[in-house]
């Protein structure tokens, strides 16, 4: 298991800086993120970290304008097909730098379809939305050597995946293709799942890459969720991807939030040694 941090929680202040920080500090990846400018954002940074430090993933996605987009559920076959088309850009891109994957909440907050009973569900409409996205971007992904990583976010954030279980059923429907897997983000969990390491356990061959955060949303070990348990699971699972942050960092100050993070990947490495 590889550690990688958010670009954007990284200390520096070119992204330059950013990655020299994280190569000095033993971390192992960068994952970027479409905030900003889409594809182009992602191509200007993987220029500026000029390989001293691996890009682990692609967090979001864009049109291909560059807007964050997560419009692959909605009514709109115009801006599902823009979702589409820059998800497929991305994978391209992380296909071309070698990323696990691109991370994608295919939808934020409640659902865009109606209630279609007794004929559908907005779930199952959605469903079907959804495996048709992924006969686009699986076979895609697969062919640049990347995958398309469904998120489960919880309830606050988004109705459709919630839990582990959730992302493994659309990707069953689909019929479990190659280039599609499962996010697994454990502040998440914390809120949605009732036994986060048998929910990953559950869903262990979907799993290809986690967010850390604790239970505060801020660094690991800020908190109370069980790092040691999960790890463990993906350990019996032969896990071998990416342990990425994705949270807030502590601290009033550069100074404080740089010496927080380090603290905090310290005890990660500590939970990761432990049986």
């Amino acid at each position: 298991m590889k550690i990688a941090l958010q670009l954007g929680l990284i200390p520096g202040t070119t992204t330059a800086e950013k990655a020299k920080w994280a190569h000095d500090n033993g971390v192992e990846g960068i994952e970027l993120g479409v905030w900003g400018g889409g594809l182009e954002k992602c191509l200007r940074d993987a220029n500026a970290i000029n390989g001293l430090v691996p890009i682990s993933s692609v967090c979001g996605n864009a049109d291909p304008d560059g807007n964050p987009c997560f419009d692959f559920l909605d009514p709109d076959k115009e801006k599902r097909r823009k979702a589409i088309e820059g998800s497929k850009a991305l994978l391209k891109f992380c296909g071309e730098v070698g990323a696990a994957g691109q991370i994608v909440p295919p939808i934020f907050g409640g659902p865009k379809v109606p209630d279609l009973s007794p004929y559908k569900t907005a779930i199952e409409l959605e469903d079907g939305l959804m495996i048709a996205a992924l006969a686009e971007l699986a076979p895609h992904a697969a062919a640049h050597n990347t995958l398309f990583l469904l998120e489960p976010l919880n309830r606050y954030e988004q109705h459709y995946l919630r839990r582990l279980a959730d992302a493994q059923r659309v990707i069953e429907l689909a019929g479990s293709p190659t280039g599609v897997g499962i996010l697994a983000d454990l502040f998440h969990m914390h809120i949605e799942e009732t036994n986060s390491p048998q929910a990953l356990r559950d869903a262990g061959k979907f799993v290809y890459h986690l967010h850390l955060a604790d239970n505060t949303r801020h660094e690991p070990g800020t908190g109370d969720i069980d790092f040691v348990a999960a790890f463990r699971v993906l350990k019996e699972l032969n896990f071998t991807g990416w342990l990425a942050y994705e949270c807030s960092i502590s601290g009033a100050t550069p100074e404080e939030k740089s010496a927080n993070l380090v603290k905090s990947l310290a005890f990660v490495r500590d939970c990761l040694c432990k049986k």
